[in-house]
């Protein structure tokens, strides 16, 4: 058994059970990659894949059993080399993290500022997307870490550390007739075209159910993954927004104007994302520490090491 075997099975799971894709991302060939999964299926005793002719189907009940234990492997290899990355090069390298337009515009700035003075000389990579692209991009190991709300479906691989709330507003434009209605409704809100988050975000299936549980149906006309974009649409008169209450700055946004509704809707708990039994550069935490100050050293290290 070798190393490169166990990475062959990830990959090939990776590429949507398609041996031809793993075999190009690794720089093989499709014949020799299936011959090393079939010594693999050999030495083990057990089938991995089920197949129908050349084609692979799934994988078979030990077949995910070895897909978890490989993955559990490969992390720990992995591991071993950034300890010696970290040993001689503790202030240098680089940090990928996944997370949501809000948090990449408004709220990371600040962190980034900070972390670059600390660490002038690692190079970070912001990858953005809706929680289920950053949860999976940070359960596969392509992120370091995730900062966003829980995706809709449970992402397995994953520790999640709790951060903070996150209230939502609506955003008018000035002199709307909602900033007159105190308090604000629901049934006010409906009498309005609205704009909010795209589907795959917590936001939008927190709104249906606030108008469900009255009887109304909104009249979402545009729904977004981008808060800028949203706001653009509100300015030139489209509708109402209900967004994150850290995406509004009274002094950039002065065409617009924003209502609390977290008497509303219910807030998102905002988490940062780690893949299991995953190791950490030290500038890594650093960087967690400055985005979540409670989160100590102690905290992070024990929930990326429980099963």
């Amino acid at each position: 058994m070798t190393l490169q075997q166990l990475k062959y099975v990830c990959e090939i799971v990776e590429r949507g059970l398609s041996v031809s894709r793993a075999a190009a991302s690794l720089h093989t060939s499709q014949p020799s990659m299936s011959r090393q999964i079939q010594a693999l299926e050999k030495e083990l005793g057990i089938v991995i894949f089920s197949r129908s002719k050349r084609r692979i189907l799934g994988l078979t009940q030990p077949g995910a059993e070895v897909l978890e234990v490989a993955r559990k492997v490969l992390r720990a290899t992995d591991g071993l080399r950034h300890i010696g990355n970290d040993f001689f090069a503790r202030d240098a390298g680089t940090l990928v993290v996944t997370t949501s337009h809000t948090h990449a515009r408004y709220v990371l700035p600040k962190v980034m500022q900070a972390f670059n003075r600390m660490y002038p000389k690692v190079r970070v990579t912001l990858r953005q997307g809706n929680p289920t692209q950053v949860a999976q991009w940070t359960s596969s190991g392509k992120a370091d870490l995730s900062i966003c709300s829980n995706p809709p479906q449970r992402v397995t691989g994953l520790a999640l550390l709790p951060c903070y709330d996150q209230h939502k507003i609506v955003l008018t434009p000035r002199k709307h007739p909602l900033l007159k209605t105190t308090p604000l409704t629901i049934a006010a809100l409906a009498q309005y075209p609205l704009i909010t988050y795209d589907s795959e975000f917590t936001t939008h299936s927190q709104v249906m159910r606030a108008f469900e549980s009255i009887g109304q149906e909104p009249n979402v006309i545009l729904s977004a993954t981008d808060v800028d974009v949203m706001k653009a649409y509100v300015k030139c008169g489209l509708g109402v927004a209900i967004v994150a209450a850290l995406a509004y700055d009274a002094r950039e946004d002065r065409e617009l104007r924003a209502i609390d509704a977290r008497h509303l809707f219910e807030p998102n708990k905002i988490y940062i994302g780690i893949q299991k039994h995953r190791y950490l550069r030290g500038y890594a935490l650093d960087f967690i520490k400055l985005f979540a100050p409670s989160m100590t050293t102690d905290k992070v290290l024990k929930a990326v090491s429980a099963d």
